[in-house]
């Protein structure tokens, strides 16, 4: 067993909006991404999913909010609502989410990753 470094998980890739796995627990994911620009307007039917901000901010458009998180915080999107993730800049995140999360959730389109990269 080791700690995991997030700086150093971070330094091994550059894409943004393709997350990838760091460690699992209790059938959930931990994943690391890059953020920068708009994703895509989606929501997850049977999963909740928490953002963390490492590095930079993030903005969580809702229909009817804005979230505006910066370092250091974190916002759990609840099973079912629709949001809209958006990075001015780039952003660093942590996610917590099930196994059986897909990062485009009710949504196919070419953003949508079938099979996460564990690193």
């Amino acid at each position: 067993m080791n700690a995991v470094d997030l700086k150093e998980k971070f330094s091994l890739f550059n894409e943004c909006w393709k997350p990838k796995i760091v460690g699992e627990l209790n059938g959930q994911y931990v994943k690391l991404a890059k953020l920068k620009g708009e994703f895509v307007w989606h929501h997850h039917e049977n999963e909740d999913e928490l953002f963390m901000v490492i590095k930079g901010q993030l903005i969580i458009k809702l229909k009817d909010q804005d979230i505006k998180l910066n370092e250091g915080q974190f916002f759990i999107i609840p099973r079912g609502v629709e949001h809209l993730p958006v990075a001015e800049k780039e952003c660093h995140v942590m996610l917590f989410e099930p196994k059986s999360v897909r990062n485009t959730g009710n949504t196919q389109n070419e953003k949508t990753i079938e099979t996460l990269e564990k690193i």
